[in-house]
This record gives C-alpha cells, sequence and structure tokens, in this order.
C-alpha cells in the first residue's frame, strides 16, 4: 500500500493506494465534510479484498494530511472543482476504471465526477450524497455547529485534521447555511451519468430525506438501484458496516463480472 503525499497539478494530496491487483477496478473512496483518510477505518480494506480490487483512498484538498485551504470561503461550485481535482488525480495514477465509493459530499462529489468524466468511472457508490439542498440538511448542519462549540468535537477532529479543524468547519458550515447556497441544485448533471449507480441512504439519515435518492435514481442514464436502510442515519457504512460491505460487493461483483 502506497502511503504518501503526491503533487497534483499543484496540489498536495495524500493518498494510500493500493495497486497490486492487475486487469481490475480500482475503488476510489470520498470522505464526508469533516472525513479523511482514517476515518474510513477498515471499511475500505475489507472492500477491496473481498472483490479482489485495487483501491485509492485519499483526503481531500484542505483535509487530513493533504495540502491546507488558502482560505475556509467557498464558492456554490466547489464540490464540482473537487470532481476537476479527483479527475486530475485519477490522471496522474492512470486510473481509468474507477469504482467511486462516496459519502456525503463526497457522494455528490462522485455523482458529479461520473457525470463530467464517464470516461474513467466504471461504476458509482453514493452514500448519503445531496444534490439539492433541502431544510433537514440545513438543521443537520446548524446542530453539528452548535456540537463544535459546545462539546469535544475540536479535540476529536484534531486527531485527524491537526491544525486545518476550524478551516474545514467554516468551509464546511457557511457555505451550506449561507442563503446564496439554497438554490444550489446538481440535478441538470445526472443525465450524464451512464455507469451503474448505487444509492445507499439511511432512512433516518439526519442530513437528507430520500427526496435525495429517488431523484437521483430517476434521472441518471444508466442503470441504478436504491438501497435505504431502515433505523440508520446519515453514514450506514459506520452504523451498519457488515450490511453496507455486503451490499457493495453484491453490487461491484455485478459490474465487473
Amino acid at each position: 500500500m502506497i502511503d504518501e503525499v503526491i503533487d497534483v497539478k499543484g496540489k498536495n494530496l495524500f493518498i494510500k493506494f493500493n495497486n497490486t491487483f492487475k486487469n481490475k477496478p480500482t475503488i476510489v473512496f470520498l470522505h464526508d465534510s469533516l472525513g479523511s483518510v482514517q476515518l474510513w477505518r477498515d471499511f475500505p480494506e475489507k472492500l477491496a479484498k473481498a472483490i479482489q480490487c485495487n483501491v485509492l483512498l485519499y483526503d481531500r484538498l484542505g483535509y487530513g494530511k493533504s495540502f491546507p485551504m488558502i482560505t475556509h470561503e467557498r464558492e456554490n461550485n466547489y464540490m464540482e472543482l473537487e470532481a476537476d481535482i479527483l479527475n486530475d488525480l485519477l490522471s496522474e495514477l492512470n486510473i481509468n476504471d474507477a469504482i467511486l465509493f462516496g459519502h456525503s459530499d463526497g457522494g455528490t462529489i462522485a455523482l458529479i465526477t461520473a457525470s463530467k468524466y464517464p470516461e474513467k468511472v466504471k461504476a458509482v457508490i453514493c452514500e448519503a450524497g445531496h444534490i439539492f439542498v433541502e431544510d433537514i440538511t440545513i438543521k443537520g448542519v446548524e446542530e453539528a455547529l452548535n456540537a463544535y462549540s459546545t462539546t469535544n468535537l475540536p479535540q476529536r477532529l484534531e486527531k485527524y485534521h491537526g491544525d486545518k479543524v476550524e478551516t474545514i468547519v467554516k468551509a464546511w458550515t457557511e457555505i451550506w447555511l449561507s442563503d446564496n447556497f439554497r438554490s444550489w441544485n446538481i440535478e441538470y448533471l445526472l443525465k450524464n451519468i451512464k455507469s451503474p449507480l448505487l444509492f445507499i441512504q439511511g432512512e433516518a439519515d439526519e442530513y437528507g430525506t430520500l427526496n435525495q435518492v429517488e431523484k437521483t435514481v430517476s434521472q441518471v442514464k444508466g442503470t441504478s438501484e436504491k438501497f435505504i436502510i431502515p433505523n440508520i442515519g446519515h453514514t450506514p457504512h459506520r452504523e451498519s458496516p457488515e450490511i453496507v460491505l455486503n451490499k457493495s460487493i453484491e453490487f461491484i461483483n455485478s459490474v465487473i463480472h
């Protein structure tokens, strides 16, 4: 497993990359708004081992061990810009058959990447992603911001992000809570997604309703399926890892065999 910081068009990104399986796809993991490579824990390794595929994890720009954000201020299209960075990373590593597994913001970035760069994406697993802003999303971000101010969340995040914590929290909460972002919507991109899609969501997701799922799977051009897990919140792979692992294995095997 390669474990290093690499230069991708002037951006330093921390990656963990196992490329031992020749002629096999690479599962690329995209973490959420406060996540990192480390916070995936052993889920990626278990999935890659079960289906004998390569695996790539990376800290998105500004997170974990990757290059810090220059500023916490974000444009409304920040996830589209991150899809461009992912495309550059895939090119740098010569990956042309990616299976994207994205959680939350990472799920959205996976959808955007599959739309903009379909030639590099073999399939997408979108876990709790968003294609538009909902009231429940705003409420969830407000509650997370309150937890940041009133609990030991800053100290827990510091373990993974060091001195970047305040910047990434501001970057995430300020854009999602801004009036200008309420109109953000990527439904127009979905028609360009031709690769198979699995959308996983907890039925009790505190950041999004099942409308996110329904309106995504109904608008993509490729085959799509939804997998809704009862009594599970925003992080199914952590709250119910075996169920998500088994479903992901089933889906990926259907794509590569």
